[in-house]
């Protein structure tokens, strides 16, 4: 690498960095955590365990983004001292080591970057993913079983975990839908670049004519949402049914009809559960993502009325096609959203989503912006 060239992505880095400088106050972050450690260091401070542990995650999130921005900093001024040094005498030691601190330098700052685009409410929640295969039958359900792997895999690999909501298993083979609860600071605001239908095109292996087939699969993703927003939904608003519970592979959770599905007769929102193992449990669950379900309906259709006021044209994605993975006659996976694409099937269905998920939340950002 040149020092041209190093220079000229140190100084889009520092570039990037008054481009942060803008979008938050330092000093205020820095009052801010001290307010906290104080309130923290109060004797009283675990008497309510619940208030306790929101004080400590805001506290957490609000030094994770000093800590960050201050790394940037530091190796900004780093990378600047090293290129002085190289100027004045270019030495082959010190071009590799100015190489790798560029490198640490421009991660952290499209981590950062990517970060600052979740600001979004509830971006920082849990999130409740639901799969729900079209028609097509056995095709579509085995699809549906296969996005569900690669989902699991992407939340294992960016270190989050996951609670199985719902599970139910196709006739022959796949599933015909399934919940899950996604665990993880921004799994909502990652996830939700995830929403809409996803096309498969591929040789079936179903079909012993050996034909190409395309399957749908929805995705559904909302936010985790805690008891502060206050939703009312009365007896005579929902329909309430009890279905037998099976597991992941086929296997039977328990044999009483245990599981519940809540349907919201109006809108016709649907939410299920069935991991608690009591009916009781399932139904609390499955009413707090109806509720959830609920509030993100009232905030698009919020937003849809402040769109037609300004004028807006924006594409509707929720229900449309977003993403093609194409098995046959060629090897892609396209997102129609932002034309992000990859030839590395396996990788993707693997769990290698993070390359359309951050082009989507740019993408996203400068729709809105």
């Amino acid at each position: 690498m040149e020092i041209s060239e190093i220079s000229q992505k140190l100084n889009t880095a520092k570039q990037k960095v008054e481009d942060f400088r803008g979008l938050f106050d330092l000093e205020a972050i820095e009052r801010d955590i001290a307010e906290y450690d104080h309130i923290m260091s109060s004797p009283e401070f675990w008497n309510n365990q619940e208030a306790a542990q929101k004080v400590i995650k805001e506290s957490n999130e609000v030094k994770s983004v000093h800590q960050a921005f201050t790394f940037i900093e530091t190796k900004v001024e780093e990378v600047e001292l090293l290129l002085e040094m190289l100027r004045e005498e270019e030495d082959q030691d010190m071009l590799e080591e100015i190489q790798g601190s560029l490198t640490e330098l421009t991660d952290a700052v499209e981590q950062f970057e990517l970060d600052m685009l979740l600001g979004e409410p509830y971006d920082k929640s849990n999130a409740i993913l639901e799969l729900h295969p079209g028609a097509g039958g056995t095709e579509s359900q085995d699809w549906g079983e296969m996005l569900y792997r690669m989902y699991t895999r992407w939340i294992e690999q960016r270190g989050f975990s996951y609670e199985v909501l719902e599970y139910q298993s196709g006739d022959e083979a796949g599933i015909k839908s399934a919940t899950l609860l996604v665990k993880g600071t921004n799994a909502y605001g990652l996830l939700k670049a995830e929403k809409g239908v996803h096309r498969l095109v591929r040789i079936s292996p179903f079909d012993s004519s050996g034909r190409r087939h395309t399957s749908f699969v929805s995705i559904d993703v909302i936010p985790e949402i805690d008891d502060e927003i206050d939703i009312e939904v009365n007896s005579d608003e929902i329909r309430v049914d009890t279905f037998r519970a099976s597991g992941a592979g086929g296997q039977h959770i328990n044999k009483t009809e245990s599981a519940v599905r809540i349907t919201h007769l109006e809108t016709g929102l649907v939410a299920s559960s069935q991991a608690g193992r009591s009916q009781l449990a399932n139904r609390e669950t499955a009413m707090n993502m109806l509720k959830a379900k609920l509030y993100q309906k009232e905030m698009e259709e919020k937003q849809k009325e402040m769109d037609e006021i300004r004028g807006e044209q924006k594409e509707i994605g929720w229900g449309s096609q977003i993403r093609s993975y194409v098995f046959h006659p060629y090897s892609m996976v396209k997102d129609h959203r932002t034309n992000m694409e990859s030839g590395n099937t396996d990788a993707v269905m693997d769990g290698d989503l993070d390359p359309f998920i951050e082009a989507y939340l740019r993408f996203s950002m400068k729709g809105s912006s």
